[in-house]
């Protein structure tokens, strides 16, 4: 049976599970002091951080564009899918809905200021690629660019175009993935972490940190003392 813990609000009394109003200072249960409070707001997006990737798009004349997206995830390994969220009135859009196709391409910290330009700047009325001095590379599946200098190129096509509010979602299959060589080890494999990747939160760009672990880490010990003692 899951047991509900009681959040007490200063100043407003808490009924059932009703948000509080913006701002109003929530009080932890009692034995959690070390916790200390927090304020409850407004529904709103603050899943941070989050990659901030330059989109690249093509029209069906063939003319191109690069645009900052924030919105954007893994939604299935298999088949490998991905979505990027677009406002309709942003430029790049109508280049989206008429050819099905664009790029994700991951960014850097040397692409930094052409992420922040990208996402300010309309294609309306600059040619981003001569703007920010960045290449167009050809790509395998789709007619939209790719950009030369991001390590990850991911060539998407749209599966489905969800209208979801002020942002539609654009649900799209990947059909091919340019990596890199620069950023592979003697192994084979390949190491982003070398490029210097970064992400976005809340309004402003981060360099991502040291490594703090891989994925199965917490168990790891437990098994090898498992096989040890076998």
């Amino acid at each position: 049976m899951r047991r509900e813990i009681p959040i007490k609000i200063e100043g407003k009394k808490a009924k059932g599970n009703r948000p509080a109003r913006k701002g109003a200072k929530i009080s932890p249960p009692a034995g959690d002091e070390r916790l200390g409070k927090k304020q409850a707001w407004k529904p709103g997006n603050m899943l941070y951080p989050l990659p901030a990737v330059l989109v690249t798009v093509a029209d069906s004349k063939g003319r191109d564009n690069i645009i900052t997206v924030a919105w954007t995830g893994t939604v299935c390994t298999n088949p490998p899918m991905v979505y990027i969220s677009v406002r309709p009135e942003r430029h790049s859009y109508h280049m989206i809905e008429e050819t099905g196709e664009f790029a994700i391409n991951l960014t850097t910290e040397s692409l930094l200021r052409a992420v922040d330009y990208c996402g300010v700047k309309s294609g309306r009325d600059v040619d981003k690629f001569k703007e920010m001095h960045l290449t167009r590379q050809r790509a395998s599946e789709i007619s939209a660019p790719l950009l030369g200098e991001s390590p990850v190129n991911i060539e998407c096509r749209v599966r489905e175009c969800k209208k979801l509010g002020s942002h539609h979602m654009f649900l799209a299959d990947v059909l091919c993935v340019h990596v890199s060589e620069e950023y592979m080890d003697k192994r084979g494999k390949f190491s982003l972490e070398q490029a210097k990747p970064i992400a976005y939160s809340h309004g402003s760009y981060f360099r991502l940190g040291a490594a703090l672990g891989t994925f199965g880490y917490s168990i790891q010990k437990k098994r090898k003392l498992k096989k040890k003692r076998e």
